[in-house]
């Protein structure tokens, strides 16, 4: 099992929008570097180290969401945590969602792929 980054605490910023806290050498080097963002994307990086990199510069939640390369998962887990759950839990509840959003497309898929009724799924008593 690869260890995961570890998600940037949130806050709300001086105008209300819930941001990752930012890390000041990051900002610093991304400011005064030689590179910039379009730099960046032109990168071949993996995207764990991108949707690390976008919290550890300040990205604003809702628009971390909106980036194709942050998954599902760390997007849920960084909900949760605005709302104030630790990351741990945070990530459990994220992956117990997940399951269950699968559990439920598996309801719909296996009686069609399997030409039974959604009926014989349940477990007889």
């Amino acid at each position: 099992m690869n260890a995961r980054h570890p998600i940037q605490p949130l806050a709300l910023d001086a105008r209300g929008v819930m941001r990752f806290r930012s890390n000041a050498i990051v900002q610093f080097l991304l400011d005064e570097g030689p590179f910039d963002m379009n730099d960046l994307a032109l990168k071949n990086f993996p995207a764990e180290d991108r949707e690390q990199f976008a919290q550890l510069i300040g990205y604003s939640l809702s628009g971390f969401g909106e980036l194709g390369y942050v998954s599902d998962e760390t997007y849920s887990t960084a909900e949760r945590m605005a709302d104030g759950a630790d990351e741990r839990d945070a990530r459990i509840a994220a992956l117990e969602a997940m399951l269950g959003r699968a559990r439920e497309g598996l309801r719909v898929a296996v009686p069609a792929l399997f030409h039974i009724h959604p009926d014989d799924l349940e477990p007889t008593p």
